[in-house]
């Protein structure tokens, strides 16, 4: 599991856009995100750093990644 703090996340549409995403690395991750704290918690076994790429690249910082 995964937890990343990404900014820029501020709607319904940010969660779908993250959530799309991160599925794009792997289908099958399970993602929770939470508006409030702008934190991601993936469950996946792709690679930390695909992830976050991916989210980077649909314009969302990522700010830390653990």
């Amino acid at each position: 599991m995964y937890q990343l703090q990404v900014e820029n996340m501020s709607c319904g549409h940010c969660v779908g856009s993250v959530t799309k995403a991160v599925q794009g690395v792997d289908p099958a991750a399970q993602v929770q995100i939470d508006l409030a704290s702008k934190r991601v918690t993936v469950e996946s076994p792709a690679e930390l750093g695909a992830i976050s790429a991916a989210i980077v690249e649909a314009g969302y910082p990522v700010t830390s990644a653990q």
